[in-house]
């Protein structure tokens, strides 16, 4: 049985899931030069010159940028369970092995690809389309069937 759509929606998800993994990295890298060495000393001493910042309100801002890089280790995590789970639905799909493996693996991928993105939603489609085509019906000897009439006119 094709599957077509399933592999196209599956193929496309990958590729943002892929993109969005490398972006979070890059994301991930750009925090830790905000939170570590002199960047993070000259980005204090100008808040500090701030006349209108008191000593709270750097030390909050600073605490922030230290919990954002924390937090995007988390979705770096997160994309990588998204893409191993669409990586493995995949692999059940193409290979006609088990569709609704694949679906199911295609939900958990969309859960973990941030519930209402676009991946996600592709992937949801994707898995509903494996639930829910089925394989097609072996053909059915149409011999016993009388056909007194020869198609041309029927009666109604």
């Amino acid at each position: 049985m094709k599957r077509t759509a399933e592999k196209v929606l599956s193929v496309i998800s990958l590729v943002f899931t892929v993109l969005s993994v490398i972006g979070s990295f890059i994301f991930v890298a750009i925090m830790k030069t905000f939170t570590e060495g002199t960047l993070r000393t000259e980005i204090e001493m100008e808040l500090y010159a701030d006349p209108e910042l008191t000593v709270e309100d750097v030390d909050m801002i600073l605490s922030v940028l230290e919990y954002f890089e924390g937090f995007s280790w988390f979705i770096v995590v997160v994309l990588v369970i998204s893409l191993i789970a669409t990586i493995i639905g995949m692999i059940f799909m193409w290979n006609e092995k088990n569709p609704k493996l694949a679906g199911i693996m295609f939900i958990v991928a969309g859960l973990f690809a941030f519930i209402l993105s676009p991946t996600s939603i592709m992937l949801y489609i994707a898995a509903i389309l494996c639930f829910t085509r089925k394989p097609p019906l072996a053909a059915e000897d149409q011999s016993f069937i009388d056909n007194q009439y020869d198609d041309s006119m029927r009666p109604l």
